[in-house]
């Protein structure tokens, strides 16, 4: 069945699909202590009453008629692959590893069932039994299994090589000891407005308002898989991989919140003690089901979608793979992939654009501040790559020390201002903050294009 390809970067087109073999149980009926008797003719109308459970989010309610139907039921490979299909299909990973995996057996239930308890190992980074399931699912020695289960090998040797392997029932945080008064944490900032709109909030006609009935969308920080010794990269002074894995969902939130259907945020990675100045964080595998959950859990008003991704660079070749998730039912909508080199890179990023505005629907809001895509999406991602990082340093977020050399971000910025008004807002703010944080000095852009809004910023920033 596998019904996860979703977060192992595989299309359903793209790989074979095979089916479990369903296993014929003969009619009877099965007492358990808390449960009625099931009969055999009754497994499936009780999978499905579990199914509409789990899409009213009844997660207990489900689990109790799983249970009932495995104490009856547990060796038909039907029931194991629909189980673990439905929970995938919901996001419950954690769940299949608990109700399938004690009861997984290859030579019996076939393979469908071990590839959906494989991806459910994975997206909860417990790389171990992840390899444990792709050992038994090649001793199968089917053929027409082979490239996806490779696939699948490249996305353990993913995790362990980003050190973000989960083991047991270990916290996902990378924690061993929750009393622990050294514990470091990682904390998500959600920003809900443009990065260098923050300082500006008393100049009036710069975002439109937001009311009525909004799709909320988040955009995540992208992952960086391959990177070695990628903990001790994080901290050092950002760098450009870092620095793209933030600026592009910031890029993408800040489009959608000049649209009058949206209200997004971006989540962005900080690593550090509570109470302390910390550094950024770098993701070295993608998120998973899990990470997604938090991130609806403390997003306040919920979620309705959200983009989710990875970003990869060898040799000078760039690959962005972003994923669309409905929250409703954790359920990837769409997959995304753009590659690009330094030549390329604002033409191909300038279509990615595009076609994530047209699936999203997206719309210009004509209220306030007119948006317009820049110009050179690359120099933009480092404009906002810089104002993030400036931003979060002004919060005491981040020490001195992640602090890179701005002087060409800050010219890049300047170059845009002259033509662009949100450049020339962003350009302004940028300025103000590496001035506050006593940075050391830019030089300045003699021209910025002149409105309204940038005269009225200018005087609010000085003042």
């Amino acid at each position: 069945m596998g019904l996860f390809d979703r977060l192992l970067g595989k299309s359903s087109t793209s790989a074979s699909n095979p089916s479990a073999t369903p296993h014929t149980a003969p009619a009877e009926t099965v007492d358990t202590p808390d449960s009625p008797a099931v009969s055999a003719g009754n497994v499936m109308p009780r999978l499905v009453e579990a199914r509409d459970k789990l899409e009213a989010k009844d997660l207990p309610g489900a689990m109790a008629i799983y249970e009932e139907v495995l104490a009856g039921a547990g060796e038909r490979a039907d029931v194991l692959v629909t189980i673990s299909g439905d929970l995938g299909v919901c996001g419950y990973m954690r769940e299949i590893t608990e109700l399938v995996g004690p009861r997984y057996d290859a030579e019996k239930h076939g393979p469908a069932t071990g590839l959906n308890l494989l991806q459910a190992y994975l997206a909860l980074r417990n790389a171990d039994a992840a390899q444990h399931v792709l050992d038994i699912l090649f001793a199968l020695k089917r053929p027409d299994l082979e490239d996806r289960l490779y696939g699948f090998s490249n996305a353990i040797a993913d995790i362990l090589a980003s050190g973000l392997q989960v083991e047991g029932n270990a916290p996902t945080d990378g924690s061993t000891d929750p009393e622990a008064t050294d514990k470091v944490d990682v904390k998500l900032v959600s920003i809900s407005k443009p990065i260098w709109f923050y300082g500006l909030e008393n100049v009036d006609g710069i975002l439109p308002a937001k009311d009525g009935k909004l799709r909320r969308v988040a955009f995540a920080q992208l992952a960086l898989p391959g990177i070695e010794k990628i903990e001790e990269l994080a901290k050092q002074p950002e760098e450009e991989m870092g620095r793209l894995s933030r600026a592009i969902p910031l890029w993408f939130a800040e489009t959608f919140y000049f649209s009058p259907h949206y209200a997004p945020i971006a989540a962005v990675g900080v690593h550090g003690q509570p109470g302390a100045p910390g550094h950024y964080a770098l993701f070295g595998s993608e998120w998973s089901t899990d990470n997604l959950r938090q991130l609806v859990d403390t997003a306040g008003d919920g979620l309705d979608y959200i983009f989710t991704g990875a970003l990869r660079q060898q040799a000078g070749d760039y690959e962005l793979v972003l994923r669309v998730w409905e929250v409703r039912k954790f359920r990837e909508r769409k997959q995304f992939t753009a590659r690009w080199t330094p030549a390329t890179a604002d033409e191909e990023l300038a279509k990615l654009h595009e076609q994530i505005r047209l699936f999203m629907e997206w719309s210009a809001d004509s209220s306030a501040l007119a948006y317009a895509p820049p110009a050179s999406p690359r120099a933009w991602l480092e404009t906002l790559g810089a104002s993030v990082t400036l931003f979060l340093a002004d919060k005491t977020l981040l020490t001195k020390e992640q602090m890179p050399d701005l002087t060409a971000a800050h010219a890049l910025t300047g170059e845009q201002a002259a033509a662009n008004e949100a450049a020339a807002l962003a350009y302004l703010t940028l300025t103000s903050r590496a001035t506050q944080l006593e940075l050391p000095s830019l030089p300045p852009v003699m021209t910025l294009v002149e409105t309204a809004r940038v005269t009225a910023a200018r005087t609010s920033l000085a003042g």
